[in-house]
């Protein structure tokens, strides 16, 4: 019963840092398509930080929530969602950027 408490509230945390890369998405479609990545100011900067880093902060969280759960007693289990996770949040991100390039393409003249 312990184990599936533990495992709810790291698929709590595993939601909330895939929204966060999905933000992080949607910031990120404008530079990315006007190829200024590199030239960035500090507002945008902080814009697109932000999210990316507060993702990455929750999924290591909830990572580690799930390993108190599920690395000793199945190790299999815990890297098949390590591996989920990971693929989860680049596809997250990758909506994001479409979602906000849809709208993109929408508003231009």
């Amino acid at each position: 019963m312990e184990n599936w408490i533990t495992r709810g509230v790291a698929a709590i945390c595993a939601v909330g840092s895939t929204a966060l890369f999905w933000t992080f998405g949607v910031f990120l479609a404008v530079p990315w398509r006007e190829s200024r990545m590199l030239s960035l100011n500090s507002i945008e900067w902080q814009v697109l930080g932000i999210p990316l880093l507060t993702g990455l902060a929750v999924t290591w969280g909830a990572l580690h929530i799930l390993a108190i759960a599920d690395r000793a007693s199945s190790p299999r289990l815990y890297l098949t969602i390590v591996v989920a996770l990971a693929i989860i949040s680049i596809m997250a991100v990758l909506g994001g950027m479409s979602w906000s390039g849809e709208r993109i393409a929408l508003t231009a003249p």
